[in-house]
């Protein structure tokens, strides 16, 4: 299967989570709103990831490069602006 990084940043309860959520590159699920509301995925694979606490000072991040989210605990998702959207 070919396979593309999308951008996204992922918040919980207590952790906004930024970095690179791999996608199917074309067909069935392959958009991003398609791929998070599949039933049956219980957990997100975030590569390169940038983790901080909500309720921390906004400079407090620290960096990973796998994490895994529990889908039960996403409150949101949403895309980040890819450089040859701006």
């Amino acid at each position: 299967m070919d396979l593309r990084h999308e951008k996204v940043t992922i918040e919980t309860d207590r952790y906004r989570i930024e970095g690179n959520l791999t996608l199917p590159r074309e067909g069935y699920r392959s958009r991003l709103s398609d791929f998070v509301n599949q039933r049956d995925r219980e957990f997100f694979s975030i590569s390169e990831a940038t983790v901080s606490t909500l309720d921390a000072p906004p400079d407090y991040s620290h960096e990973v490069p796998f994490v895994m989210i529990a889908r039960r605990h996403v409150r949101m998702v949403t895309p980040q602006e890819r450089q040859e959207d701006l």
